[in-house]
């Protein structure tokens, strides 16, 4: 289970535009990942700017980087993720009752708490 500190560094690391466009392209992309200059080429950002947006991002545990001969492949760490995710619907409507988490994220309640009484 993920921390408040933890959550904070990661939704800051994506109140940023280019951050999230990035990170978006690397969940949609898988594991596998993608080069950097996959990454840059249809954002068109300068390779200081992306370099910069990736570290942001890495620093806040959001992806992850590998080597492979001269090329460097950046992923999304999708463990994280889940986490941030899980973290932020833990309680979904808890005090409803009602079912409101997203699909795929974990088991849903189907029972409504009764009304509460009028004073």
């Amino acid at each position: 289970m993920m921390n408040a500190k933890t959550v904070v560094a990661s939704l800051a690391a994506l109140a940023q535009e280019s951050r999230l466009a990035i990170y978006r392209q690397l969940v949609e992309a898988g594991p596998t990942g993608l080069s950097v200059g996959e990454i840059g080429a249809p954002l068109k950002v300068s390779p200081a700017t992306l370099s910069f947006h990736l570290k942001a991002l890495s620093h806040a545990g959001l992806v992850q980087s590998r080597q492979d001969g001269r090329y460097l492949y950046y992923s999304a760490n999708f463990e994280r993720m889940n986490g941030l995710l899980g973290y932020l619907t833990e309680n979904c409507c808890a005090a409803d009752g009602v079912d409101c988490a997203p699909s795929g994220c974990g088991p849903l309640r189907t029972t409504k708490r009764p009304a509460k009484e009028q004073r």
